[in-house]
C-alpha cells in the first residue's frame, strides 16, 4: 500500500484528528498539573494554575500544527 492510498483512508483522517485532540488534552493536563504544583509551592494559587493551562494549550497547539505540517508536506498541492 503506497502513501497516497493510505492517506485517502478515512480511518487515517479519524486517527489523525483523534491523535491531535489527545495531544492537546495531555499538554493542557500537564500544564494544569505543573501550574497547580507551582501554585502550592510559591503561593498565588489560581494564577499559577491558569498560567500553566495557557502554556499547556500553547504547547499543545504548536505541536499539533507541527504534526499536521509534517503529515501534509508529502501531499501534492
Amino acid at each position: 500500500m503506497d502513501k497516497k492510498n493510505r492517506r485517502d483512508n478515512p480511518l487515517f483522517a479519524a486517527g489523525l484528528v483523534g491523535g491531535l485532540g489527545l495531544q492537546v488534552a495531555i499538554c493542557i493536563f500537564l500544564g494544569y498539573f505543573l501550574g497547580s504544583s507551582l501554585g502550592k509551592r510559591f503561593g498565588g494559587g489560581s494564577g499559577w494554575t491558569v498560567g500553566g493551562i495557557l502554556v499547556g494549550l500553547a504547547v499543545g497547539l504548536l505541536s499539533g500544527i507541527l504534526l499536521v505540517k509534517k503529515v501534509m508536506e508529502d501531499t501534492d498541492g
